[in-house]
C-alpha cells in the first residue's frame, strides 16, 4: 500500500522521504539540535517530548518504557527511506506480476480451504472473498512475507525525518496503544520497513480502525490468525464503500470511432453508444461506469463501478487497483484481459513532470508537479487532446508530449 493519502502501505513507496541522518534523529521536535548530541542522548529526548501525546491517548507509563527502552534509530530503515523514488515500468508489467498463475493457483485452493471463514466475512460485510484474497496475496504473499522490521522501532526512525514527520509519529502513538490493548507482544510487533504490519499490512492506524477480531479469541491478530487478517481487510472494505454484487470493473470493447470526449457516463449511455463487456455478460442495470484506459486507445479498455474507489482505498495506485481487480476475477474463476497490452515504451519520470509542468502552464492542471499520473492527469490530459485533435484517450505518451512542447514552442 502506498503512504500517499491512505494510511495503509506494504511495498508501496514512501515517495519524497528525504534521507535520515544522524543529526537528523538528534532533532526531536522542539528541542534545538546541538552538535555534540550523541544518538542516545537524543533519543532519550524524542522518547521524553512523546510522554505527553502517547499519555493522552491512553498508554500507560509501563507499555510506553517497556515499547521504547534502548530506542535507537534503524540505519536500515534510514537507506531505504532514502532510496525510495519512482519506478518507470508500464502499468502492463505492473499487472503481470500481481496477476501471476502461481497466485492465481494458490488463491483459488485458499478459497476452498478457508471457504466457511469467507463465507461468513461476505455475509458480514457483502465483500467478495476473491477481492479478500487478492488483497492478502498482493499484500503478503498469503500471509508469507509480513515484514521482519521492529516496528516501534521503524516508525521512531521514520517519525525524526524530514518528510512527514508528523505522520509517522501519530502511527507511533498508535503502535503504542495497540500493545497497550495487548493485542500483540512487544517483541512480535514486526512488519514492513515502514510500519505496515502483518498479513494485511496495515498501518497501526488503520489497525485500531478496521482490524476485527474474527476467530473470537479477544485479540484482533492480523499477524497470525488467518480468519482475523480475512476478516480485518472484510471489514475495511466495508467501511471504504464497498457494494456487494457490484463488480469492480470488467473489460469494455468499444465501438470504432466511439465519443471518448467523455469518460464518465451511465451504464444505460454505454449500452447506446454500442459497448459491451468483453464477457458478453449484462452490464450493471444501473449506475455510473468511468472508462479507463490505462495503455491508451491501443491497449485494454476498462469500464469501472464504484467498487473501484473501494480498492484504491486500500492503495490509490491505478496499477495496484487495477492488479486486484483482475487478480480477483481469476482466482473467482474468470478469464483475463481479451486485449493485448501495446508494446511501447513509457515516459520516464523528468518526462512525466514536464508533462505536469506543461500541462499546468496551459491551464490545465493544477495538481502537484510529480509525474504521477492518476485521474485528475488523465482529465488534464484529455482536455488536451481535444484541444489538439488528437484521440482524447487520456493517455499521456510521446506523442502527446511533443504537442504540449510544439505548443508552447510556437507561442
Amino acid at each position: 500500500m502506498t503512504l500517499g493519502r491512505h494510511p495503509l502501505v506494504a511495498g508501496a513507496v514512501v515517495a519524497g522521504l528525504a534521507a535520515l541522518t544522524h543529526a537528523a534523529w538528534a532533532q526531536a521536535p522542539g528541542r534545538p539540535m546541538t552538535a555534540a548530541a550523541t544518538a542516545g542522548e537524543a533519543a532519550a529526548r524524542f522518547v521524553e517530548d512523546l510522554w505527553p501525546e502517547a499519555r493522552a491517548a491512553g498508554v500507560s507509563r509501563a507499555t510506553f518504557d517497556s515499547a521504547l527502552a534502548g530506542l535507537r534509530p534503524d540505519p536500515k530503515v534510514q537507506a531505504l527511506a532514502a532510496r525510495q523514488g519512482e519506478f518507470d515500468r508500464p502499468i502492463s508489467a505492473y499487472v503481470a506480476g500481481t496477476v501471476s498463475d502461481g497466485r492465481v493457483r494458490q488463491g483459488r485452493a485458499l478459497a476452498e480451504r478457508w471457504a466457511p471463514v469467507l463465507s461468513g466475512v461476505e455475509q458480514a460485510t457483502g465483500v467478495s472473498p476473491a477481492i479478500i484474497l487478492a488483497i492478502w496475496a498482493a499484500e503478503s504473499g498469503f500471509g508469507s512475507a509480513t515484514g521482519g522490521f521492529d516496528t516501534i522501532r521503524s516508525l521512531a526512525t521514520l517519525a525524526l525525518g524530514e518528510s512527514r514527520a508528523a505522520y509517522f509519529r501519530a502511527e507511533l502513538i498508535a503502535a503504542l496503544r495497540i500493545l497497550e490493548e495487548d493485542h500483540i507482544a512487544r517483541a512480535a510487533l514486526k512488519g514492513s520497513w515502514a510500519g505496515a504490519m502483518g498479513q494485511t499490512q496495515f498501518m497501526p492506524s488503520s489497525f485500531l480502525r478496521h482490524a476485527v477480531d474474527q476467530d473470537g479469541d479477544g485479540r484482533r491478530d492480523i499477524w497470525t490468525s488467518v480468519p482475523d487478517v480475512l476478516g480485518s481487510i472484510g471489514h475495511f472494505f466495508a467501511q471504504s464503500g464497498w457494494k456487494s454484487g457490484l463488480p469492480w470493473g470488467f473489460e469494455a470493447r468499444l465501438p470504432a470511432g466511439v465519443d471518448l470526449s467523455v469518460h464518465s457516463r451511465t451504464f444505460a449511455e454505454w449500452r447506446r453508444m454500442g459497448v459491451e463487456r468483453a464477457d458478453g455478460r449484462p452490464m450493471p442495470g444501473e449506475g455510473l461506469g468511468r472508462l479507463f484506459l490505462p495503455a491508451g486507445i491501443e491497449g485494454p479498455a476498462l469500464l469501472l463501478t464504484e467498487n473501484w474507489e473501494a480498492i484504491r482505498a486500500y492503495n490509490t495506485s491505478d496499477a495496484y487497483a487495477l492488479g486486484i481487480g483482475l487478480l480477483a476475477d481469476r482466482i473467482a474463476g474468470g478469464p483475463g484481459l481479451t486485449r493485448p497490452w501495446p508494446a511501447a515504451s513509457v515516459l520516464n519520470r523528468d518526462e512525466r513532470r514536464e508533462v505536469h509542468r506543461r500541462l499546468a502552464a496551459a491551464g490545465l492542471y493544477a495538481g502537484t508537479p510529480d509525474g504521477k499520473f492518476g485521474a485528475q492527469t488523465r482529465d488534464a490530459v484529455r482536455r488536451f487532446q481535444i484541444s489538439r485533435g488528437l484521440v482524447a484517450d487520456g493517455y499521456a505518451d510521446s506523442e502527446v508530449l511533443a504537442a504540449l512542447r510544439a505548443g508552447q514552442a510556437s507561442r
